[in-house]
């Protein structure tokens, strides 16, 4: 019998209360939060014009269209989701009170404490000292138990791929190296993306929040929720209106995780693993031999 995301979710929380777990599935987390980097969403400011979407494919290497079709409206019509051939989208949120739509981004929340990067075996999914949460293929032994733990449907994998990855935002992680901006902050007209240290930007949210109280709801989206979030979020309605869980805890998930998968027999757990090493060990010598023929 299979297992699907939300059962996998609601499993883990039972399984935190009944399961003692230790270090061996812990994921690495740097100590300092505060100084992870961090994007601040201003849903008051977006415009929808997707040039953050057109960004992220160019910046990515995805499928992309010219810079003008992404002015089709059209789009707006049904909520999308991320896709392995789109790491972020800009949805439409008609808010009758509102008076107006609300455009919102959405990508992976790079949260501070990722239940993806506890669940993942073999480290392939890992959060950096820098804050984005990174997938690194030559680890991944494809088990998708990232896929099955993110509390917010994140990463996809390519299905249709002869090799496939796990494919997710990365918050442009190599921008952020070589000291420059993510792609989608860098190009937004309107500046509703801003990136800075985390700290500075919760800062900021609350600024705008306390200057203009009838203008935002008294709270920030990513503050708390699974545990603290690198994606920071403002709004003039409640977030539960426009795409995000209403009963969105407030606990890091990546405690359930480790203890769901602690009441995993280790037959299931290690064979996997066990597969991946053979896969390693055979590719080696593999190339070892291939590498000694070209010698000759």
């Amino acid at each position: 019998m299979g297992i699907n995301r939300r059962d996998f979710l609601k499993t883990i929380s039972v399984a935190t209360a009944t399961i003692s777990t230790s270090g061996l599935l812990r994921a690495k987390q740097p100590t300092d939060q505060k100084e992870f980097y961090s994007v601040l969403f201003d849903a008051t400011l977006c415009i929808g014009c997707r040039k953050c979407e057109w960004a992220c494919n160019d910046y990515n290497g995805l499928p992309n269209g010219s810079f003008a079709s992404f002015d089709d409206k059209s789009v707006f019509e049904e909520t999308r989701n991320m896709t392995p051939d789109k790491f972020t989208v800009v949805n439409r949120f008609d808010i009758k009170e509102y008076g107006q739509p609300i455009y919102v981004k959405k990508q992976c929340m790079h949260c501070s404490q990722p239940a993806c990067a506890s669940a993942c075996l073999t480290e392939a999914m890992k959060k950096t000292e820098e804050g984005p949460i990174i997938w690194r293929g030559n680890k991944c032994m494809g088990c998708r138990f990232c896929m099955l733990s993110c509390p917010f449907d994140v990463p996809k994998f390519e299905y249709d791929s002869a090799n496939p990855r796990i494919a997710k935002c990365t918050m442009c992680y190599d921008r952020i190296l070589e000291g420059k901006k993510p792609a989608c902050v860098e190009i937004c007209p309107t500046e509703a993306i801003i990136f800075g240290k985390r700290s500075d930007l919760l800062d900021e949210a609350k600024r705008r929040i306390f200057s203009e109280p009838d203008k935002y709801v008294n709270s920030v989206f990513g503050d708390g929720e699974a545990g603290g979030t690198d994606w920071l979020y403002i709004s003039p309605v409640p977030f539960d209106k426009i795409g995000f869980k209403k009963d969105m805890s407030l606990e890091p998930y990546n405690e359930p995780t480790k203890g769901f998968l602690y009441s995993v027999p280790f037959v299931f757990i290690l064979w996997p693993a066990m597969l991946l090493g053979i896969y390693n060990a055979t590719k080696d010598k593999h190339q070892e031999i291939e590498g000694g023929d070209s010698d000759e």
